[in-house]
């Protein structure tokens, strides 16, 4: 081939100027491809971790991975790519420390980095606060006493929990499927709520937004999603995410496309058929029956000395009712 023939070709642009968000995730976290689904094509996501502890996902680690000594080192490996904006992506690391600690966090960030910075539980708070949303469901992959520290940091923000559904899990979020996380939203909204939250950066939430927000009939928000939400709102422009309230404005309740599924949601197919909303209020006693005669009991004793005993404190009372859902042994639910 003639490469002289190419001189006849214009000169090529490019490449479009980027612009970037610089992003300070947890040593485990998996999700990288997940977060730039939300991120349209101007966007560049600069990612760096901090540095591994041998801690399962606790307490104990979200106050590990949230120090400011470790977020300050890795906002200084970011720097280097010049970031518009800082986004740290954990949620139990920013809201570990409750409200007054994720301010500090911030604070902390953009004063070693010179840029504006958000957390994964600020952009939750400013989420429903951009939904109206004050009376919410819950749903975490975590044990009790981590969703639990989630509820009172809510709290702190004025927002109520009514509802919640958590897997107990202390490694490898990631990989739970879909189906688990759907099942988990429908078992967590049993009242009327504003919203859904989905927490957890590791837990994969994109393509099931839109799947709930049509069978729940309800704005559903998830971690990584309000995560780059507000960051990308830093930066003047709009994180991608059709079909989801938080993002298109047309797909919020009171729009025509509320509660719509996006083209192509058959073939996602995990989810089943459209039910009606999820809460259709009190259920209606059916009819009374005739009354029936009163049968008086018969007395039955046991004879003497047949070694029979109640148990310790007295006999058996009713059941109490089940409490919330929890963690089995096997890190799943009931």
């Amino acid at each position: 081939m003639d490469v002289t023939s190419f001189s006849s070709l214009p000169t090529l642009g490019g490449p479009h100027p980027q612009r970037g968000v610089g992003v300070v995730a947890p040593f485990d976290f998996a999700l990288d491809r997940e977060l730039w689904r939300w991120v349209p094509d101007e966007i560049s996501l600069h990612l760096t971790r901090t540095p591994y502890v041998p801690v399962e996902v606790s307490l104990d680690l979200a106050r590990l991975v949230s120090e400011h000594e470790t977020l300050a080192e890795a906002v200084r490996a970011l720097t280097a790519a010049e970031p518009e904006v800082l986004a740290y992506a954990c949620t139990s690391g920013s809201f570990v420390g409750g409200r007054a600690g994720e301010r500090a966090m911030c604070e902390a960030m953009s004063r070693e980095g010179a840029v504006a910075s958000v957390t994964t539980s600020g952009a939750l708070l400013e989420a429903l606060e951009e939904l109206d949303a004050r009376r919410i469901a819950l749903v975490t992959p975590y044990t009790w006493s981590v969703t639990q520290a989630l509820e009172e940091y809510l709290a702190e923000a004025g927002v109520a929990v009514v509802g919640r559904a958590y897997l107990g899990l202390t490694r490898h979020i990631w990989k739970v499927p879909y189906r688990d996380v759907a099942d988990m939203a429908r078992r967590a909204v049993r009242d009327p709520v504003d919203a859904l939250f989905i927490s957890c950066t590791n837990l994969p939430t994109y393509d099931v937004i839109p799947q709930l927000e049509a069978e729940l009939r309800m704005p559903v928000i998830s971690a990584n999603q309000v995560t780059m939400w507000s960051a990308l709102r830093k930066l003047g422009t709009r994180a991608v995410g059709p079909y989801q309230a938080l993002i298109d404005a047309g797909a919020r309740p009171g729009t025509d496309e509320f509660g719509t599924l996006r083209p192509g949601a058959a073939e996602f197919g995990t989810l089943g058929a459209l039910p009606a909303p999820a809460y259709e209020g009190p259920p209606v006693p059916p009819p009374s029956a005739p009354a029936t005669p009163a049968v008086p009991p018969v007395a039955a004793s046991a004879p003497a000395g047949d070694g029979l005993a109640d148990p310790p404190g007295g006999p058996v009372g009713p059941a109490e009712p089940p409490g919330p859902a929890g963690p089995t042994t096997e890190g799943g639910w009931t």
